[in-house]
């Protein structure tokens, strides 16, 4: 073996480790958390009425009791949002404003619960519920998926949040766009099963930087939380995230409204449309 072999052999194994080491690294931290079959066969094959079983005429309001009263009576599944009112209530909406929905101007946060009890949903009689009396509607006629958004006091809202589901009867799950507060969960509450929401680079937008932008849509910061699902946005899904799937992430689908977006996934969160209770 001559010296010029010899090196190239030495370069060639150094390239290897190197691009092992490399492999091994991402799949460290895409790595998803372990459920049980037990764990998962609550939500596996389940289709989840998305904030409710709400209309595309806004008659029946998102995140509203009357959405969840119809996705109970009609067998789906729910998906709720929640987050925290001024004086630290657990309530049940989506955006950070009030402006889309309620028609004024001011964050959820800053109104206490006493103040937000007044407002109506969409033009409709329908309030702003508080997560107890959704959860008292819903009376564990199908499985819930809890979303927590993003704010100011989170370990609050987990901490909050946790405590009234821990009173709850029915088959309840957790996700959340913030890793860290799906680690919160895996830390501290490891009887429910976690989940990471995650969408492409463009659609984090300016709540981001592009950097965490750019980690958060391929499941990089799975290392900190290890989910046990991953609900992505419909369409498409870069390599990590179809890897950590196959490490066996659950596969849930948002925001599903059509059957073709059933395909290839373990749960669908859908809207406008009707689904078969079951989709496996």
């Amino acid at each position: 073996m001559n010296a010029s072999f010899s090196q190239k052999l030495k370069k060639g194994a150094e390239i290897g480790a190197a691009c092992a080491a490399a492999v091994g690294l991402q799949l460290f931290l895409i790595a998803p958390g372990r459920a049980t079959k037990r764990q998962k066969a609550p939500f596996y094959g389940r289709s989840f009425a998305h904030r409710g079983l709400h209309s595309e005429d806004k008659s029946v309001p998102e995140n509203s009791l009357e959405a969840f009263r119809l996705a109970a009576a009609a067998g789906y599944g729910a998906e709720l949002d929640v987050q925290l009112t001024k004086d630290g209530q657990v309530v049940v909406f989506h955006d950070d404003t009030l402006d889309r929905v309620c028609g004024v101007h001011a964050r959820v946060d800053e109104k206490t619960w006493n103040e937000l009890r007044l407002l109506r949903l969409c033009g409709t009689e329908q309030r702003i519920p508080l997560l107890t009396e959704a959860l008292a509607v819903i009376r564990g006629k199908g499985p819930l998926i809890v979303e927590l958004k993003n704010g100011k006091r989170n370990r609050e809202l987990c901490e909050k949040t946790y405590a009234i589901l821990s009173e709850y009867e029915g088959q309840v799950c957790i996700e959340s766009f913030n890793p860290m507060i799906v680690r919160w969960f895996r830390f501290h509450a490891r009887d429910l099963v976690r989940g990471q929401l995650a969408t492409t680079v463009k659609d984090y937008g300016d709540s981001t930087s592009k950097l965490t932008a750019f980690l958060l849509s391929r499941c990089l910061l799975n290392f900190l939380s290890r989910p046990q699902f991953i609900a992505y946005r419909v369409g498409y899904r870069p390599l990590p995230v179809h890897l950590s799937e196959a490490l066996g992430a659950m596969r849930f689908g948002w925001t599903v409204r059509n059957e073709r977006h059933e395909r290839r996934r373990d749960a669908v969160i859908f809207e406008f449309y009707r689904p078969p209770l079951k989709i496996k």
